[in-house]
């Protein structure tokens, strides 16, 4: 009797439990269901899109270079490191004042940073004896070569030249190309202290920059 007893109770709870097990079934679909109507499911594909948007640098249009004035000319196969000024004016008496404290930019010439023609000038000497070292500021620029590179700095960036030609023109040859539109560099200087009569002009094209 009994075992008749527990029998039947057993096959009462295998009923209910099965019962319950549909029940969560139906209810489960029936939610998942809806709420995929509304748009609340999460989707493998989204998922993984936020993932690689979240991921990806930010992108903006075009930069716009800034141009800026150069502060320092350097090219280490001829040990040149001279300071480089911005006078304004380019009248004789400002810019001979201004060689007397380094390299100059010719006023009107390119700056950093714009597509025109950027011309550097100094003195040179080969006087045994020198009181002002701008004197000799572009001592030996005669001796760069065809691919020698030539840096220009402002206060963050580097701008990479490559030497293109170097030579030695007379003075009333010496005409230097301002037109706009090719980013390049030219130094100017007199081959010898007080003899103007021939300078040595070093021609190079831009081919880069780098932060500082």
């Amino acid at each position: 009797m009994n075992e008749l007893h527990e029998t039947h109770m057993s096959a009462r709870a295998r009923t209910s439990w099965g019962a319950f097990v549909v029940t969560f079934l139906v209810v489960f679909f029936v939610s998942f269901a809806l709420l995929d109507v509304i748009g609340l499911t999460p989707s493998p594909s989204s998922a993984s899109t936020d993932v690689a948007e979240t991921q990806s640098p930010e992108t903006s249009g075009p930069s716009v270079e800034m141009t800026t004035e150069p502060v320092r000319v350097i090219a280490e196969k001829i040990g040149l490191n001279e300071e480089i000024l911005n006078p304004e004016r380019s009248d004789i008496q400002t810019l001979d004042s201004a060689l007397l404290k380094g390299v100059v930019r010719y006023p009107g010439s390119a700056l950093l940073g714009e597509d025109a023609n950027m011309l550097l000038f100094g003195h040179s000497s080969y006087l045994p004896f020198v009181y002002n070292s701008n004197y000799k500021a572009f001592n030996d620029i005669q001796k760069l070569a065809i691919g020698d590179v030539i840096q220009v700095q402002s206060d963050s960036i580097e701008y990479r030249y490559q030497v293109t030609s170097v030579g030695l023109i007379d003075s009333g040859d010496a005409v230097i190309d301002l037109t706009p539109g090719t980013r390049k560099l030219t130094l100017s200087t007199c081959n010898s202290f007080g003899a103007k009569s021939e300078r040595f002009v070093v021609e190079a094209m831009y081919v880069g920059s780098r932060s500082l």
